[in-house]
């Protein structure tokens, strides 16, 4: 369902990432785990286009993008496919809850305000703040932003969901309630590539995990193998300095 070949990424003379490739399958849920600094967040921008890698191509069902060739119009087919959820919420101060999520329905799909609006109060009535619907994200708590932001993202029917660390900027109190939305939407089967510092949530819902380290990917599989029997020695370091067993 995604494919991605030779993905690569610098900076000036700062190589952040080379030679990615990545295949998932539709309903899959993948973690992407491992340092600060290794290119997680900007691997997931890639993908979607909101950073431009410098090789690579990106495949999304029936669309497919080469970073060196790829049109507007290829870029805007692909990103349709997608929903990005920030790790700092991203959402529109100026407009309600409501607002933000039936705004890309809009802006991206040309869906009526009617019917958008309509959508969007479905899916706040799915992500358990029916009755927020009227405010501002200022008056909203951090954990209840998030979930605004996931339901931005839901609302698009996207094939794969981008989450870039969803829970690392809010108060422990409020990362239980995002983690759980994000279950609801692994038992609908709903397609994740998830960066994320939360192991937990790796090895108890991911169907693959991948620890990324030195610019690429260095080891890779099924949560339980990834957790008990880690292979490459930068994983096991990584895990014991979280004081992960």
């Amino acid at each position: 369902m995604i494919q991605i070949r030779n993905l690569s990424k610098k900076f000036g003379e700062n190589r952040i990432f080379s030679g990615i490739d990545l295949d998932i399958a539709k309903g899959e849920i993948v973690a992407i785990i491992g340092p600060s600094g290794t290119g997680k967040s900007t691997l997931l921008r890639c993908i979607n286009f909101l950073e431009t890698a410098d090789t690579g191509s990106v495949r999304i069902d029936d669309v497919s993008c080469d970073i060196r060739s790829a049109r507007k119009s290829d870029i805007l087919a692909l990103r349709r496919k997608t929903g990005f959820v920030f790790q700092n919420y991203a959402l529109f101060a100026h407009m309600t809850a409501l607002q933000n999520i039936a705004e890309g329905l809009t802006t991206v799909h040309g869906w009526k305000k009617r019917a958008a609006c309509d959508r969007a109060r479905q899916i706040l009535e799915d992500i358990g703040l029916g009755d927020k619907g009227d405010h501002y994200p200022a008056a909203l708590s951090g954990g209840q932003q998030q979930r605004v932001g996931i339901g931005r993202a839901m609302a698009l029917d996207a094939k794969l969901l981008l989450f870039d660390e969803p829970t690392s900027s809010l108060d422990p109190e409020w990362v239980g309630e995002v983690l759980g939305l994000m279950q609801k939407l692994a038992r609908r089967h709903q397609t994740m590539l998830v960066v994320t510092h939360e192991m937990q949530f790796a090895r108890n819902i991911a169907d693959r995990v991948i620890f990324m380290a030195d610019g690429g990917f260095v080891e890779q599989g099924e949560p339980a193998r990834i957790f008990s029997a880690a292979e490459d020695v930068r994983l096991k370091k990584f895990l014991n300095q979280i004081q992960i067993h």
